[in-house]
């Protein structure tokens, strides 16, 4: 059940037992400089590597401080990764808006003490061995448990009492485990898009195909994931040169996407049906994607926290040979990624793979499996299709206070309005949160069409005028918001068919001989008004056509209004 009033509850479930004897709390560290600042005041200090033995190296972490005036309350926020923090100082100040903001850089990353590897290429195992190799075994105190002990250290030395602890994707790891290791210090937690933590007290790295994503936009079959099969099967026997099974799979985290979510499963059915140009047209657009290369020197220290704060379906403590093999085994008794095999994704599903080579002798969970957490407010914001969707979430958090982003994706707070705005009442405490939130902006469309006489019905009104407008609301949808993948493309050839000419700056679509059915050819400019309606323009079958409609909006039908052939109309066309 999903509630979304701020109460006081359990914060995680699972990990609740005898607490453990807590060791002596370590000195006080002296004030920082930051402590007496008025204004934005970045600093660093000492601590020590291993936080169990006050003695060991001792290594620097770097923060900012951001005092408000008048404010009572202070977030300590982590924007996710594991990556640098501080570079996103602008984005959290913006976000957290009006409470005292603190933001630790983790250790081995970016400004504190960071983990290097030259020639470090996740795609080539042996660096990775070397990698490890090169750090030593003191690469294994680079990890969650120790970070939030820095970022306490941290806290202690700006002399405040508490902090509300807002983490977004993995900064959520790091605030489950401050939570359950700082409980006195804790005020509060805010979760955006959760890294679960299992009962041994590691987050949990999934491994699958996510097809289950399907079933959010399915409205082309009963059953989606078995037409997604059947198109595996299909390529699997008949490759096609245009969809390589890495870009298809490649695909389904893409559905947040409006574009993907709009059109995936009305191009899998199509192509299935022997029309295969609406998925050639997604897979080339994800394709040609950029994609953030998996290589650089600072992949170390992301490879120390993926590695070390998590479970992976191999023993931590075996030598990297048995580690593979179980794996293998693994891959082959649960066939995780199924409808596809792992060899036909280039032998590798990520982090798994990676972290076989990366040592992790030391017991080190996030969460200590035997600890109590606090019992303060808490709230977790999940979007439809993040990594954990919010039904996971929820068995997750039972007693927790959950937020649906309905359409949304990962990182809600960082681009949803909704979001943030529930994140801005909690913080503030102010009101009730909203059970869920809503930000989709179409709706799924139900088949592609080849001829105007495929288009769906909408009553006596000329095909063209109906094929006019599928064909300027299938140019729209390419520029709307969410659509990343093809938002930074300048133009694209028509579906069967002309080109489309994209200019964000005039918020214009040209269509240019375009054809979204084979029978029609449409020509014109769509136009995204102030006032989120779209017009067009557009010459349709030898007859000028005048379209007006709501953009960006999950409707179906769509009230669309204008004029063919100089006759007015009012019509409800059916996505």
């Amino acid at each position: 059940m999903l509630r979304t009033t701020v109460t006081a509850v359990a914060l995680f479930t699972g990990l609740l037992a005898v607490p453990p004897e807590s060791p002596p709390p370590p000195p006080a560290p002296p004030a920082h400089p930051c402590a007496a600042a008025a204004q934005r005041c970045e600093g660093r200090i000492q601590v020590p590597l291993d936080w169990s033995d006050p003695g060991s190296e001792r290594i620097e972490v770097a923060f900012a401080w951001v005092p408000r005036k008048g404010a009572t309350s202070t977030v300590l926020a982590n924007p996710g990764g594991p990556l640098p923090a501080l570079p996103m100082l602008p984005t959290l100040e913006r976000t957290v808006d009006r409470q005292n903001l603190l933001v630790v850089e983790p250790r081995g990353l970016g400004a504190s003490s960071p983990l290097d590897c030259p020639g470090l290429d996740l795609g080539r195992p042996e660096t990775i061995t070397a990698c490890a190799a090169r750090l030593g075994p003191r690469s294994r105190f680079f990890t969650t448990d120790q970070a939030v002990a820095d970022m306490d250290a941290v806290r202690r030395a700006l002399g405040l009492s508490e902090v509300t602890f807002y983490g977004i994707s993995y900064g959520t790891l790091f605030a489950q485990a401050y939570a359950a290791r700082f409980p006195g210090s804790t005020a509060g937690v805010f979760l955006d898009s959760v890294v679960p933590v299992g009962r041994d007290g590691y987050a949990i790295e999934p491994v699958r195909a996510r097809t289950d994503l399907l079933e959010l936009t399915c409205r082309s079959s009963r059953d989606c994931a078995a037409t997604w099969s059947a198109l595996v099967r299909r390529l699997r026997d008949r490759p096609d040169p245009a969809i390589s099974m890495p870009t298809l799979q490649g695909m389904l985290p893409r559905l947040y996407e409006p574009v993907f979510g709009r059109e995936l499963n009305a191009a899998a059915a199509a192509y299935l049906r022997g029309d295969p140009l609406p998925l050639r047209r997604l897979a080339e657009a994800a394709a040609a994607a950029p994609v953030p290369p998996l290589r650089g020197p600072g992949f170390a220290g992301l490879l120390s926290y993926k590695c070390g704060d998590a479970r992976f379906p191999f023993d931590r403590d075996a030598p990297a040979a048995e580690r593979e093999r179980q794996l293998e085994r693994f891959y082959a008794k649960k066939r995780p990624m199924r409808p596809f095999t792992v060899a036909e994704l280039g032998g590798s599903t990520g982090w798994a793979d990676w972290c076989v080579h990366w040592p992790t002798p030391r017991d080190n969970p996030p969460v200590p499996p035997r600890a109590d957490h606090p019992d303060v407010p808490t709230a977790t914001v999940a979007g439809d299709y993040d990594t954990h969707r919010p039904d996971e979430v929820a068995r997750y958090f039972p007693h927790g206070d959950l937020i649906r982003v309905a359409g949304g994706g990962h990182s809600t707070t960082l681009g949803t309005d909704c979001a943030r705005r529930a994140l801005r009442s909690f913080l503030a405490r102010t009101g009730a949160l909203p059970r869920s939130c809503d930000v989709s902006s179409y709706r799924a469309l139900r088949s592609f069409p080849r001829t105007a006489e495929d288009l769906p019905d909408a009553g006596d009104l000329d095909r063209r005028v109906v094929a006019a407008f599928a064909t300027a609301a299938d140019a729209l949808v390419r520029r709307d918001p969410g659509s990343g993948s093809y938002r930074r493309l300048t133009e694209e050839p028509g579906l069967r068919g002309g080109r489309l000419v994209f200019d964000d700056k005039a918020a214009t679509i040209r269509l240019e001989e375009v054809r979204f059915v084979n029978d029609l050819t449409v020509s014109g400019q769509v136009v995204l008004n102030p006032d989120g309606t779209a017009t067009a323009r557009l010459t349709a079958g030898g007859a000028e056509t005048v379209l007006s409609w709501p953009a960006f909006r999950p409707l179906d039908p769509v009230p669309v209004s204008g004029s063919f052939g100089g006759r007015p109309f009012t019509a409800r066309i059916p996505v």
